[in-house]
């Protein structure tokens, strides 16, 4: 990924946020047939490894668990907040008539090692954790336990589990930190009049 020094992410707990905030990740990988991308959610344990871990489940169906083990290199890419950028929201660009449009973003690249972990007790694990963190937020959140045991119990064999350690975290965040901060200031502001919330707070921020 191309990160001009300006937009680069240092901190890992900014690295971190981006991963929690949006875990639908984009897992790709190299197969005899060539690159391929499946778009997966993950959940992210920081404290495992040298830089953290990734854990998710594939249909067993995909051949994607077969194709990447004994320790394949993949990338996985997680994808934060986004938008367009008009050059109308520049007031520089009124006075000069020099500025284009763009797009600014955030996101993360989680380099790193898949196992394939097909057990049972590990693939449970994996479930039911995502179901926790995913259903809180719900009035009456839905555990496994609220399926029939022989239900579930089919659907975990119909799943394959899948470890990632990351051995490298790159991040880039495109937040018009290039331009005048009057410029990168009312662009936020704008943005948050369109309902981008996120993104505009964190341009607001950026330096």
């Amino acid at each position: 990924m191309y990160v001009p020094e300006h937009f680069s992410i240092k901190k890992p707990e900014d690295l971190h946020r981006i991963i929690h905030s949006h875990p639908l990740g984009v897992l790709v990988t190299l197969t005899p047939e060539g690159l391929d991308a499946n778009h997966i959610p993950f959940e992210f344990d920081p404290g495992k490894g040298e830089l953290g871990a990734l854990t998710a489940h594939v249909a067993r169906a995909n051949p994607v668990w077969r194709h990447c083990r004994d320790g394949a290199e993949v990338l996985v890419i997680f994808r934060g907040d986004e938008a367009y950028i008009s050059p109308n929201w520049y007031p520089s660009k009124h006075e000069t008539h020099r500025q284009v449009p763009t797009w600014n973003y955030q996101v993360v690249h989680a380099h790193g090692r898949l196992t394939v972990q097909d057990e049972e007790r590990f693939v449970r694990g994996v479930v039911a954790r995502l179901t926790r963190v995913h259903e809180a937020g719900e009035p009456k959140p839905w555990k496994m336990g609220d399926s029939a045991p022989e239900y579930i119990d089919g659907m975990l064999k119909a799943v394959v589990g899948i470890e990632i350690a990351i051995t490298r975290l790159e991040g880039k965040a495109k937040l018009s930190q290039n331009r005048e901060t009057r410029d990168r200031l009312n662009a936020a502001t704008v943005l948050a009049e369109k309902g981008h919330e996120s993104l505009s707070r964190v341009m607001r921020d950026a330096e």
